[in-house]
Protein backbone atom coordinates (compact mmCIF):
# COMPACT_ATOMS: atom_id res chain seq x y z
CA UNK A 1 0.00 0.00 0.00
CA UNK A 2 3.19 2.60 0.31
CA UNK A 3 4.32 4.14 3.32
CA UNK A 4 2.08 6.06 5.42
CA UNK A 5 1.93 9.36 5.28
CA UNK A 6 3.67 11.11 9.12
CA UNK A 7 0.79 12.97 9.73
CA UNK A 8 -0.70 9.52 10.05
CA UNK A 9 1.98 8.37 12.53
CA UNK A 10 1.63 11.33 14.77
CA UNK A 11 -2.15 11.41 15.35
CA UNK A 12 -2.67 9.85 18.60
CA UNK A 13 -5.70 7.14 19.07
CA UNK A 14 -9.15 8.70 18.82
CA UNK A 15 -10.85 9.78 21.74
CA UNK A 16 -14.00 8.43 23.17
CA UNK A 17 -16.65 11.76 23.21
CA UNK A 18 -19.70 13.57 20.82
CA UNK A 19 -18.38 12.70 17.89
CA UNK A 20 -18.77 9.14 17.11
CA UNK A 21 -15.21 7.41 16.01
CA UNK A 22 -16.42 6.67 12.42
CA UNK A 23 -17.25 10.50 11.76
CA UNK A 24 -13.36 11.49 13.21
CA UNK A 25 -12.09 9.06 11.63
CA UNK A 26 -13.70 10.18 8.15
CA UNK A 27 -13.05 13.52 8.58
CA UNK A 28 -8.78 12.67 9.02
CA UNK A 29 -9.16 10.51 5.91
CA UNK A 30 -10.56 13.18 4.19
CA UNK A 31 -7.74 15.92 5.05
CA UNK A 32 -5.49 13.24 3.75
CA UNK A 33 -7.60 12.65 0.30
CA UNK A 34 -7.52 16.64 0.44
CA UNK A 35 -4.68 18.23 1.06
CA UNK A 36 -1.72 15.31 1.12
CA UNK A 37 -2.14 12.89 -0.90
CA UNK A 38 -2.29 13.04 -4.75
CA UNK A 39 -4.82 12.24 -6.96
CA UNK A 40 -5.01 7.85 -7.45
CA UNK A 41 -2.60 7.27 -4.31
CA UNK A 42 -3.72 4.47 -1.86
CA UNK A 43 -5.06 4.77 1.56
CA UNK A 44 -3.38 2.93 4.39
CA UNK A 45 -5.41 -0.16 4.37
CA UNK A 46 -8.27 -1.01 7.07
CA UNK A 47 -6.25 -2.96 9.48
CA UNK A 48 -3.84 -0.48 9.23
CA UNK A 49 -5.88 2.24 10.13
CA UNK A 50 -7.59 0.33 12.85
CA UNK A 51 -4.30 -0.24 14.77
CA UNK A 52 -3.33 3.15 14.21
CA UNK A 53 -6.53 4.56 15.42
CA UNK A 54 -7.75 2.30 18.11
CA UNK A 55 -11.03 1.39 16.17
CA UNK A 56 -12.06 -1.89 15.16
CA UNK A 57 -12.14 -2.47 10.97
CA UNK A 58 -16.10 -2.07 10.95
CA UNK A 59 -15.51 1.47 12.24
CA UNK A 60 -12.79 2.37 9.87
CA UNK A 61 -15.27 0.21 6.93
CA UNK A 62 -17.92 2.96 7.94
CA UNK A 63 -15.57 6.03 7.50
CA UNK A 64 -14.07 4.90 4.11
CA UNK A 65 -17.47 3.80 2.65
CA UNK A 66 -18.69 7.87 3.31
CA UNK A 67 -16.14 9.02 1.63
CA UNK A 68 -16.28 6.49 -1.48
CA UNK A 69 -20.18 7.51 -1.39
CA UNK A 70 -19.46 11.28 -1.76
CA UNK A 71 -16.83 10.73 -4.36
CA UNK A 72 -13.74 10.86 -2.54
CA UNK A 73 -12.35 7.96 -2.53
CA UNK A 74 -12.76 4.92 -4.29
CA UNK A 75 -12.06 1.25 -3.76
CA UNK A 76 -10.13 -1.11 -6.49
CA UNK A 77 -10.94 -4.72 -6.00
CA UNK A 78 -7.63 -6.90 -4.89
CA UNK A 79 -5.89 -4.05 -4.11
CA UNK A 80 -7.44 -1.50 -1.87
CA UNK A 81 -8.62 2.12 -1.46
CA UNK A 82 -7.59 5.02 -3.07
CA UNK A 83 -7.53 8.61 -4.07
CA UNK A 84 -10.29 9.27 -6.11
CA UNK A 85 -10.37 12.03 -9.82
CA UNK A 86 -11.70 14.84 -8.94
CA UNK A 87 -15.29 15.61 -10.24
CA UNK A 88 -15.80 17.35 -13.51
CA UNK A 89 -17.99 20.44 -12.66
CA UNK A 90 -20.79 20.90 -15.36
CA UNK A 91 -22.54 24.91 -15.03
CA UNK A 92 -25.66 23.79 -17.19
CA UNK A 93 -25.96 25.54 -20.46
CA UNK A 94 -26.42 24.34 -24.05
CA UNK A 95 -22.77 23.26 -25.18
CA UNK A 96 -21.55 20.66 -26.50
CA UNK A 97 -19.14 17.99 -25.00
CA UNK A 98 -16.34 18.54 -26.79
CA UNK A 99 -16.70 22.85 -26.21
CA UNK A 100 -16.94 21.62 -22.49
CA UNK A 101 -13.75 19.47 -22.28
CA UNK A 102 -11.77 21.80 -24.40
CA UNK A 103 -12.85 24.62 -22.22
CA UNK A 104 -11.33 22.61 -19.28
CA UNK A 105 -8.12 21.70 -20.79
CA UNK A 106 -8.79 18.27 -21.62
CA UNK A 107 -8.83 16.44 -25.03
CA UNK A 108 -12.26 15.83 -25.95
CA UNK A 109 -12.71 12.40 -28.62
CA UNK A 110 -15.84 10.81 -29.62
CA UNK A 111 -16.22 7.00 -30.99
CA UNK A 112 -19.17 6.77 -32.97
CA UNK A 113 -20.44 3.31 -32.24
CA UNK A 114 -23.99 3.76 -34.37
CA UNK A 115 -25.57 5.60 -36.76
CA UNK A 116 -28.82 4.85 -38.77
CA UNK A 117 -32.11 6.22 -40.00
CA UNK A 118 -35.04 4.41 -37.65
CA UNK A 119 -38.71 5.12 -36.31
CA UNK A 120 -37.79 6.77 -33.07
CA UNK A 121 -39.91 6.27 -30.50
CA UNK A 122 -42.83 7.70 -29.48
CA UNK A 123 -41.86 10.29 -26.72
CA UNK A 124 -39.09 11.22 -29.26
CA UNK A 125 -41.74 11.62 -32.28
CA UNK A 126 -43.61 13.77 -30.16
CA UNK A 127 -40.85 16.02 -29.28
CA UNK A 128 -39.25 15.89 -32.64
CA UNK A 129 -42.35 16.99 -34.38
CA UNK A 130 -42.68 13.93 -36.52
CA UNK A 131 -45.28 11.53 -37.31
CA UNK A 132 -45.64 8.32 -35.91
CA UNK A 133 -43.91 6.38 -38.52
CA UNK A 134 -41.82 9.07 -39.88
CA UNK A 135 -37.79 8.00 -39.49
CA UNK A 136 -35.35 10.21 -37.57
CA UNK A 137 -31.86 10.04 -37.72
CA UNK A 138 -29.79 7.85 -34.52
CA UNK A 139 -26.39 8.44 -33.52
CA UNK A 140 -24.77 6.19 -30.72
CA UNK A 141 -21.08 7.98 -29.32
CA UNK A 142 -18.86 7.18 -26.69
CA UNK A 143 -17.79 10.13 -25.35
CA UNK A 144 -14.29 10.54 -23.61
CA UNK A 145 -12.14 12.87 -21.71
CA UNK A 146 -7.92 12.70 -21.85
CA UNK A 147 -8.56 9.16 -23.06
CA UNK A 148 -11.27 8.47 -19.95
CA UNK A 149 -14.51 6.93 -20.48
CA UNK A 150 -17.19 10.04 -19.56
CA UNK A 151 -20.53 9.70 -21.30
CA UNK A 152 -22.82 7.38 -23.48
CA UNK A 153 -24.92 9.49 -25.88
CA UNK A 154 -28.14 8.11 -27.69
CA UNK A 155 -29.36 10.94 -29.81
CA UNK A 156 -32.32 11.58 -32.66
CA UNK A 157 -32.14 14.13 -34.83
CA UNK A 158 -34.83 15.78 -37.26
CA UNK A 159 -34.06 14.30 -40.83
CA UNK A 160 -35.27 17.71 -42.63
CA UNK A 161 -33.09 20.20 -40.26
CA UNK A 162 -29.89 18.05 -40.94
CA UNK A 163 -30.98 15.73 -43.90
CA UNK A 164 -27.61 14.03 -44.87
CA UNK A 165 -26.51 13.75 -41.09
CA UNK A 166 -25.45 10.20 -41.35
CA UNK A 167 -23.01 10.93 -44.22
CA UNK A 168 -20.60 13.23 -42.31
CA UNK A 169 -17.86 13.31 -39.73
CA UNK A 170 -19.64 12.12 -36.49
CA UNK A 171 -16.52 12.02 -34.24
CA UNK A 172 -16.28 15.53 -33.39
CA UNK A 173 -18.41 18.23 -32.12
CA UNK A 174 -21.57 17.41 -33.59
CA UNK A 175 -22.78 21.26 -32.46
CA UNK A 176 -20.24 22.56 -35.09
CA UNK A 177 -20.91 20.14 -37.41
CA UNK A 178 -24.44 21.79 -37.28
CA UNK A 179 -23.36 25.46 -37.10
CA UNK A 180 -20.36 25.02 -40.38
CA UNK A 181 -22.64 22.74 -42.52
CA UNK A 182 -26.51 23.68 -42.04
CA UNK A 183 -26.70 26.88 -40.14
CA UNK A 184 -28.09 25.61 -37.30
CA UNK A 185 -27.16 27.09 -33.74
CA UNK A 186 -29.30 25.58 -31.32
CA UNK A 187 -31.00 28.08 -29.19
CA UNK A 188 -32.69 27.10 -26.80
CA UNK A 189 -33.11 23.49 -24.70
CA UNK A 190 -35.08 21.50 -22.03
CA UNK A 191 -33.30 19.22 -20.01
CA UNK A 192 -33.70 16.56 -17.57
CA UNK A 193 -31.47 15.51 -14.94
CA UNK A 194 -31.73 11.98 -13.07
CA UNK A 195 -29.60 9.55 -11.05
CA UNK A 196 -30.15 5.55 -12.36
CA UNK A 197 -28.04 2.69 -12.32
CA UNK A 198 -25.90 1.76 -15.64
CA UNK A 199 -27.62 -0.97 -17.57
CA UNK A 200 -24.97 -4.18 -18.99
CA UNK A 201 -23.99 -2.03 -22.13
CA UNK A 202 -23.89 1.32 -20.51
CA UNK A 203 -21.66 0.22 -17.81
CA UNK A 204 -19.37 -1.88 -20.06
CA UNK A 205 -18.67 1.20 -21.69
CA UNK A 206 -18.50 3.49 -19.20
CA UNK A 207 -15.72 1.09 -16.99
CA UNK A 208 -18.22 0.18 -14.21
CA UNK A 209 -20.33 -2.61 -12.53
CA UNK A 210 -23.23 -3.14 -14.05
CA UNK A 211 -25.69 -1.11 -11.66
CA UNK A 212 -22.85 1.49 -11.12
CA UNK A 213 -24.34 5.11 -10.41
CA UNK A 214 -24.86 7.36 -13.44
CA UNK A 215 -26.02 10.72 -14.11
CA UNK A 216 -28.72 11.18 -16.93
CA UNK A 217 -28.99 13.81 -19.11
CA UNK A 218 -32.34 14.14 -21.21
CA UNK A 219 -32.10 17.56 -23.66
CA UNK A 220 -34.85 18.36 -26.19
CA UNK A 221 -32.77 21.45 -28.06
CA UNK A 222 -34.24 23.67 -30.60
CA UNK A 223 -32.82 25.72 -33.82
CA UNK A 224 -34.81 28.42 -35.31
CA UNK A 225 -37.61 27.75 -33.02
CA UNK A 226 -38.02 24.29 -34.43
CA UNK A 227 -36.73 21.16 -32.51
CA UNK A 228 -34.01 19.66 -34.03
CA UNK A 229 -31.87 17.21 -31.24
CA UNK A 230 -33.93 14.80 -28.57
CA UNK A 231 -30.24 13.34 -26.82
CA UNK A 232 -30.11 11.25 -23.50
CA UNK A 233 -26.63 11.03 -22.00
CA UNK A 234 -25.08 8.83 -19.52
CA UNK A 235 -22.67 10.09 -17.38
CA UNK A 236 -20.40 8.50 -14.69
CA UNK A 237 -21.44 9.53 -11.59
CA UNK A 238 -18.08 9.52 -9.80
CA UNK A 239 -16.47 11.60 -12.87
CA UNK A 240 -18.90 14.08 -13.05
CA UNK A 241 -21.07 16.76 -11.27
CA UNK A 242 -23.62 19.18 -11.94
CA UNK A 243 -24.03 22.90 -10.50
CA UNK A 244 -26.83 25.19 -11.34
CA UNK A 245 -27.32 28.69 -10.37
CA UNK A 246 -30.43 29.42 -8.53
CA UNK A 247 -32.36 33.14 -8.52
CA UNK A 248 -35.55 33.07 -6.47
CA UNK A 249 -38.55 34.12 -8.76
CA UNK A 250 -38.95 38.18 -7.58
CA UNK A 251 -43.40 37.42 -7.29
CA UNK A 252 -42.76 35.08 -4.40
Amino acid sequence: MGEEPSSLQRTPALPDGPMPKHAQLREILRELADDELPHGAAVPSERDLAVRYGVSRLTVREAIGQLVTEGLLVRVRGKGTFTARPRIDWQVHLASFTEDMRRRGMHPETVLLDAAEAVPPPATARALGLGPDEPAHWLFRLRKADGMPMAVERGWYHPQAVPDLLDQDLTDSLYTLLARRYGLRLESGTQTVLADDADAETARLLGLRPGGSVLVFRRVSTARGRPVEDMTSWYRGDRYQVTMQLDRDPGE
